[in-house]
């Protein structure tokens, strides 16, 4: 072992104890939709139904999201915002009052706002932008939770904070290709509208919501033209395998905006669901996906070698998220929509239990082997 390999397994086994709130959020958030498709599941809290969507997107997505720009800011004081959100996660599934989860909730949100205010400080970019009026999205969400309102309300909120924090970070890797300024100024003029539509569904429920439902397709479109997966796609290995994942996520996010399109204003019923899991499981799981073999190793300082079989529990995710949603939400078949639920859950603890195998065994295999010594005569 190298002197500087004790203090990085160190560091790796550090950040790794911050991403535990994460999955015991996944976990929970899981065994909450078995309850919400009405099925029996490991865990039966009259909690976990209430708090099954905020579980899912700042108590693990958030605090991925928030993990990986600590690390990248590369400051002690950073991973409170994983820390906060982590903690936040894990005191909804207690008897402790709501609000106290939903003040660390509130907590991790700002500090990741002035993550990103550190980063503008270093170097301001359009990108940048685009991530931080995701994390101010974020921040809204969790005020507006604490302040009372309704997960369904804070919808556009919740979307808007990882849609525009991902799509900043595609807008990065764009830019390789040297954008043209128009380009540039185009995908920014998406983010506003992002963001402007967001808030305007509070005030102005119906022209809010047409608003924000044009400026995701419109996003969609951007991305979709300019995202170097539409090259990488005909790639091999773990380039393709990304592509794929984020082309699939982008049908996923479009079919999102059109169903607000088309109804408006949308809390409940069989259509809500569709959006909910069109955006949250077909857009930013598939996003998860993606990028997992590249974020994981740079933030736990643990391989996560590509291997064909990732493509198994990302096909599983969109074919069984197609059934869920074509066949049993705009179809109203029950069967559809729960057998399609079920298989959904089933694709993401795969997509976990074969990244954790492939870790693990190709971290085993590259682990030196100690030497024997060599006997004197």
């Amino acid at each position: 072992m190298t002197a500087a390999a004790g203090p990085a397994r160190r560091t790796g086994a550090g950040r790794a104890v911050l991403l535990v709130p994460a999955g015991i959020a996944l976990l929970a958030g899981l065994d909450a939709a078995l309850l919400l498709l009405g099925l029996p599941a490991p865990v039966r809290a009259d909690r976990l139904p209430r708090v099954h969507g905020m579980l899912m997107v700042l108590g693990f997505a958030g605090t991925l999201v928030a993990l990986e720009r600590a690390v990248a800011l590369g400051r002690r004081w950073g991973h409170l915002s994983p820390l906060f959100l982590g903690a936040g996660g894990l005191l909804l599934l207690t008897p402790a009052d709501l609000r106290v989860g939903k003040s660390l909730l509130v907590l991790g949100t700002a500090v990741l706002c002035v993550l990103y205010l550190r980063f503008w400080r270093r170097q301001p970019g359009p990108a940048l932008l685009a991530q931080a009026a995701g994390a101010l999205a974020g921040l809204g969400a969790a005020l507006l939770w604490l302040g009372g309102l309704d997960v369904p309300r804070l919808l556009p909120w919740l979307a808007a904070f990882l849609v525009l924090t991902i799509a900043g970070e595609r807008l990065e890797l764009a830019r390789v290709a040297l954008l043209a300024p128009r380009t540039e100024q185009a995908f920014l003029a998406c983010v506003g509208a992002v963001l402007t539509g967001t808030v305007a569904t509070l005030l102005w429920p119906a022209p809010g919501t047409l608003l924000l439902a044009a400026a995701l397709l419109a996003l969609v479109a951007w991305l979709t033209a300019h995202d170097v997966a539409r090259r990488t796609l005909r790639a091999t290995g773990l380039p393709r395998f990304s592509a794929a994942c984020l082309l699939a996520g982008y049908a996923w996010l479009a079919l999102a905006g059109a169903l607000w399109l088309l109804d408006g204003p949308i809390t409940d019923g069989s259509r809500y669901d569709a959006v909910v899991h069109c955006v949250f499981l077909g857009f930013v799981i598939s996003m998860i996906m993606a990028h997992a073999p590249v974020i994981l190793p740079a933030v736990l300082r643990r391989p996560l070698p590509y291997h064909p079989v990732l493509a198994v529990p990302a096909w599983l995710l969109h074919l069984s998220l197609a059934l869920r949603v074509l066949v049993g939400d705009l179809r109203d078949s029950t069967l559809a929509w729960r057998t399609g639920g079920v298989l959904d859950i089933v694709a993401v603890l795969l997509f976990v239990a074969t990244a954790a195998t492939l870790s693990v065994t190709d971290g085993a295999a590259r682990r030196p082997r100690p030497r024997l010594p060599e006997t004197t005569r």
